[in-house]
């Protein structure tokens, strides 16, 4: 295989990666203050398939940390003793995870520009 297809194909799959990173992250920014709602975590796995062809799969888990509960008996989803269930989503996390996964991101996206320019830079030696 051609090394700068291959290049460009893992910076592909890198940044769809991080871009579904970002958006289970807003999602778990937006429902952070959503009783009862557990944290989502991207779950990313290396495979290999029977051909050598190594491959990233990826699947959302909920996160199973205790969350806080608020004494309130009067909120409509309070239990029997009266307090409710807060989400155990927490901002600065979700921030660094998103900070992170940008980042992540940028990093494929200048591998992929590298390589296109390496193939540029070929075929104009090619041409000549």
């Amino acid at each position: 295989m051609n090394p700068l297809k291959a290049t460009q194909q893992q910076a592909v799959a890198g940044m769809e990666l991080q871009s579904r990173r970002m958006g289970v992250t807003a999602e778990n920014i937006s429902n952070a203050d959503t009783p009862g709602y557990k944290r989502k975590l991207l779950m990313v796995e290396q495979s290999q398939l029977s051909s050598g062809e190594q491959f990233m799969a990826s699947r959302v888990q909920l996160d199973e940390a205790e969350a806080k509960r608020d004494y309130n008996p009067e909120h409509p989803m309070a239990d029997g003793e009266g307090y409710v269930t807060l989400s155990n989503v927490s901002i600065v996390t979700e921030m660094a995870d998103m900070r992170e996964a940008n980042r992540s991101y940028e990093a494929n996206l200048n591998s992929f520009q590298q390589a296109r320019s390496m193939y540029r830079s070929l075929l104009d030696i090619l041409r000549r």
